[in-house]
């Protein structure tokens, strides 16, 4: 503006005889997290100039300017030397500006095209990257626990249910049950990943443009197509495509629910850690001390994985909150969308890396472990099992072993150095051979079924998830 008058803002001042105050600036910019669009949003700035030659609304030369405008932008941003402007709100109109300073023809960019549909173009680009980023850093952290698994096939450690001694199984039957979980979120970025594989431009402002534009071109150019026939993909309601945020909510609870699993993997960590337990010793390089006991070696490393996931759970909620009075189509409210799926993105791939370091160098205590489960009571099922196998209604045999533990806690012996005597006078279908239950080796060899912690099934599942994730 001139006559002494505040500038409008760029992008929108000219219905405005004044542009807004210094405070308004500063709260409502988002290009101080949304800069990290900035790949994206040049991307879908190429795409959008060479639709534009495409349908004739620009000229060929015009687009081949802009597309090599934006390069240069793209590589000082690359190298951290491009000059964000707050005044200039937002990660678009910072490029959209620098551009048309030494591109005269970038101010035909913006036409057939809203902020609206080029932030969701933008963060469906973001999503699809950081899907692929996030699988293929759980899936770093999966081989890296296989590598675990198959190393520690010997080891057996008691398996708990209500933090009580239930079964023994090999500690790698244990990590196995980890990468099951891990190997579901890996799935889960994927279908996130389809689901943003669909192109919101030139929906506009909230009802498109009369202007000749080709969706399907544009799609193309962005990678918005189908994997198998290569045909582009775009939205089909453009009301819908600039207030849907169901990508946020998917991403934000894939991210939670890995970060869920991590929290229950840390834990189990932390208790095999603990002097009572010392099942594993943890590496020095994730772990600290305390800073009055000298003794002191803390698993801060996993207690932090741990706590992380609050915080992922509290970013999928805060989305919930924001979208679920909204009504169609944008509100200047989902600005507020992007802070919590750019942090839980950055926690979830340093997790995975950290989860990955600490897993390859986790050791296990043979003799604790060893120790921890040769307790006979882990085999009182199997001993009831046997009793099955002699004609004993499991009820009953059930009946009849918890019979046999109470006799064994009132004698102050071991259930498996109970006199024959005793045993047979509580199942007379029973002989000298219900000792046997108790050897270890016979436990493991008897659970060679599908998903069951057998040597042989240990052998396969590890094989199997190794060519999954090769």
């Amino acid at each position: 503006m001139k006559n002494g008058k505040k500038d409008a803002q760029a992008s929108w001042g000219g219905r405005f005889s004044k542009g807004p105050s210094e405070l308004m600036l500063r709260f409502s910019e988002s290009v101080s997290f949304d800069r990290l669009l900035a790949e994206f949003d040049i991307q879908g700035s190429v795409a959008q100039a060479k639709m534009l030659a495409h349908t004739g609304i620009i000229s060929k030369r015009e687009s081949a300017q802009i597309v090599a405008g934006l390069s240069k932008i793209l590589k000082k941003i690359r190298a951290g030397e491009f000059a964000w402007d707050e005044s200039l709100e937002d990660v678009h109109m910072n490029i959209e500006q620098a551009l048309t300073r030494d591109v005269p023809a970038a101010a035909k960019l913006h036409t057939a095209r809203s902020r609206n549909d080029q932030v969701a173009t933008d963060m469906r680009l973001f999503f699809k990257f950081a899907c692929a980023e996030a699988s293929e850093k759980i899936g770093g952290a999966i081989r890296v626990l296989l590598k675990l698994a198959d190393g520690n096939r010997h080891i057996l450690i008691p398996g708990y249910t209500h933090m009580q001694r239930a079964q023994p199984v090999s500690a790698a039957h244990h990590i196995l049950a980890w990468v099951e979980m891990l190997a579901r979120d890996a799935e889960r970025f994927g279908f996130c990943a389809e689901a943003a594989n669909v192109s919101p431009l030139g929906s506009g402002a909230i009802a498109g443009t009369t202007l000749p534009i080709d969706r399907l071109y544009s799609a193309s150019e962005l990678g918005f197509t189908d994997p198998e026939t290569g045909d582009p993909i775009v939205t089909g309601n453009s009301m819908d495509a600039v207030a849907d945020r169901d990508l946020f909510l998917e991403f934000a609870f894939a991210c939670a629910v890995f970060g869920t699993h991590l929290s229950r993997i840390a834990e189990d960590v932390i208790i095999w850690n603990t002097s009572e337990f010392a099942f594993v010793k943890l590496p020095d390089e994730f772990t600290t001390g305390s800073s009055l006991m000298p003794q002191k070696k803390n698993p801060d490393a996993f207690e932090l994985m741990r706590g992380k996931s609050a915080r992922l759970i509290g970013n999928l909620s805060s989305i919930f909150a924001l979208v679920k009075g909204l009504p169609l189509t944008y509100n200047r409210d989902l600005q507020e969308d992007k802070p919590p799926v750019f942090d839980s993105f950055a926690q979830i791939c340093v997790c995975a890396e950290v989860l990955s370091e600490c897993a390859r160098r986790i050791e296990f205590n043979p003799d604790k472990c060893a120790e921890a489960v040769s307790d006979p009571l882990l085999l009182a099922t199997d001993l009831a099992d046997y009793f099955v196998m002699r004609g004993v209604p499991f009820r009953e045999a059930h009946h009849i072993v918890g019979r046999l533990v109470a006799l064994s806690e009132k004698k102050s012996v071991p259930i498996n150095e109970l006199p024959d005597s005793d045993v047979f006078a509580l199942c007379d279908r029973a002989d000298s051979s219900w000792r046997e239950v108790f050897d270890l080796k016979r436990a493991m060899g008897m659970r060679e079924k599908i998903g069951m912690p057998g040597p042989k099934q240990i052998e396969a599942q590890i094989a199997a998830w190794r060519e999954i994730f090769a």
